[in-house]
C-alpha cells in the first residue's frame, strides 16, 4: 500500500510540474508594454513583488529558476529569466 500510495504522489507532482506556466514559451510571449493582468495571466500569480519609488518589481518561480518583471505605471518596461528550460 505504501508504495501505490508513493507512486500515487510522485505521478500527482510530475503532473503538476508539467502544467508550470513558468515556460520558454510563456517567457517569448511577453512584450514591453504589457499591462501587469496580462503578465499575471500569462504566467499565473507571481511569487513576490516588490514596489521601490514608481517601479513595480515581479518574480516568478525562485532562486535557482525564475522569471523577474519591471513594471512601471502598470506597464512591463525589463524583463529577465534564468534556468529556464
Amino acid at each position: 500500500m505504501k508504495r501505490s500510495a508513493f507512486l500515487g504522489l510522485a505521478t500527482l507532482a510530475l503532473a503538476l510540474g508539467a502544467c508550470s506556466k513558468l515556460t520558454v514559451e510563456n517567457y517569448d510571449k511577453l512584450k514591453m508594454g504589457m499591462s501587469y493582468g496580462e503578465v499575471k495571466q500569462l504566467l499565473g500569480a507571481p511569487d513576490k513583488c516588490s514596489d521601490l519609488l514608481a517601479v513595480k518589481s515581479c518574480t516568478w518561480g525562485n532562486d535557482a529558476r525564475y522569471v523577474q518583471v519591471n513594471f512601471v505605471s502598470d506597464q512591463v518596461v525589463l524583463f529577465t529569466s534564468s534556468n529556464l528550460r
